[in-house]
């Protein structure tokens, strides 16, 4: 599989909003109706939608599951949708995969339960299963990001976690999300380098060098939210740099570069 552009969805009180750097003080709402949202982009080519349900990531387990199967359904059969938030135990990633879900995303539950993650494994296969590392400061943190939150460093977590059969990582750098300032390009090279799994870039992308940039070193896919919604990225274009094709290979137009 080529490049994938992932719009993001987050849902809070049934509407879509964004967090900056994860505080839910800081919200800026988008729609009330997050299945125009999700109508817009399955109509503009989009294969897979991240949803996050931040109402079940601050609850410790899901709160939006209706929502997620009405979000799911108007997506259609075309287009995949991933779910994260509040999945910390068996019954709830199976509750998802009721409503719909293609792939689950687990996050806190994935640094502190290694019994759950074999679990889901099992459950559903690799191909399903994505661990969110939301990092601080070179430490993969939980806790819905709340300042000091404990960690491990990045690194280790991704080999441990690769180890156990993850094959999919969400690389969030707290410190860009939701700001616009571009990726953490010198993360994201340490974790690709780390070759545990595919690496997919999250915080701070805006711009079509940014997607460039994470497809130059090495990441399989990029999570895009707040520049969508403001206007400062243009899907369409988003979508044709990521149909663009890898790098160094025929239909690609960068180049591979390295930490």
């Amino acid at each position: 599989m080529g490049f994938e552009v992932i719009p993001a969805i987050d849902l809070r009180a049934g509407r879509v909003v964004r967090l900056v750097q994860g505080d839910f003080a800081r919200e800026q709402a988008y729609a009330d109706d997050p299945l125009d949202v999700v109508r817009s982009f399955a109509l503009a080519g989009v294969r897979r939608l991240h949803l996050v349900d931040l109402d079940g990531a601050s609850a410790g387990e899901p709160r939006q599951l209706a929502a997620v199967a009405s979000i799911a359904a108007a997506a259609g059969a075309a287009v995949r949708c991933e779910l994260g938030g509040g999945l910390r135990s068996l019954a709830a990633v199976e509750a998802a995969v009721d409503v719909g879900i293609d792939r689950v995303v687990l996050g806190t539950a994935a640094l502190r339960d290694p019994v759950l993650v074999g679990d889901v494994l099992r459950r559903l296969g690799p191909d399903r299963v994505a661990v969110a590392l939301d990092v601080r400061d070179g430490r993969a943190v939980g806790d819905g990001w709340r300042p000091g939150a404990g960690g491990r460093p990045v690194e280790e977590a991704l080999r441990d976690l690769g180890r156990q059969g993850v094959a999919t990582f969400e690389v969030t750098a707290i410190e860009r999300d939701g700001l616009l300032g571009g990726p953490d390009l010198e993360l994201l090279c340490r974790v690709v380098e780390v070759g545990a799994g595919a690496i997919v870039a999250s915080g701070g992308l805006t711009t079509l060098a940014d997607l460039r940039a994470v497809r130059a070193v090495g990441c399989a896919a990029a999570i895009v939210g707040r520049s969508l919604y403001e206007g400062r990225l243009d899907l369409a274009s988003a979508m044709a740099v990521a149909a663009d094709g890898p790098p160094g290979e025929p239909g690609g137009n960068g180049q591979r570069v390295s930490a």
